[in-house]
């Protein structure tokens, strides 16, 4: 079973986000300029960026984009590829090309109603 790893919640304004998230739940947010992102911290965190408190995850926030106007989850699959060619064969379609991160490859997909679903793997 893949699960739901990561969140990403796109804002037209930065600073008036990143305000929002760090007063109203007290996540720590690191700015990622080079990659025009926020990490949102928004569980125990160690120096890898890896959840220490079990159940929960962390997120993002970037720039809001014509193709993810609404909030993301990221699910972790065994092979990025594999999981593109699961979805468009069961009614959703690609829409952000596989590329590398930090930790392996990333994705966005749509489901078959039209949601966007990234999907992030060692492969």
């Amino acid at each position: 079973m893949d699960k739901v790893v990561h969140f990403e919640i796109p804002f037209d304004k930065k600073e008036r986000a990143l305000k929002f998230y760090r007063e109203t739940f007290g996540w720590e947010l690191v700015d990622l300029p080079e990659m025009n992102y926020v990490m949102a911290h928004a569980a125990k965190t160690d120096k890898k960026n890896m959840v220490q408190d079990k159940g929960s995850i962390n997120g993002g926030l970037f720039p809001r984009e014509k193709g993810a106007k609404a909030s993301i989850v990221v699910i972790n699959v065994d092979n990025v590829d594999e999981a593109i060619r699961k979805v468009t064969a069961a009614g959703g379609r690609q829409i952000m090309r596989k590329q590398q991160i930090p930790n392996g490859f990333y994705a966005r997909v749509t489901d078959s109603e039209g949601n966007i679903i990234g999907l992030t793997g060692k492969k």
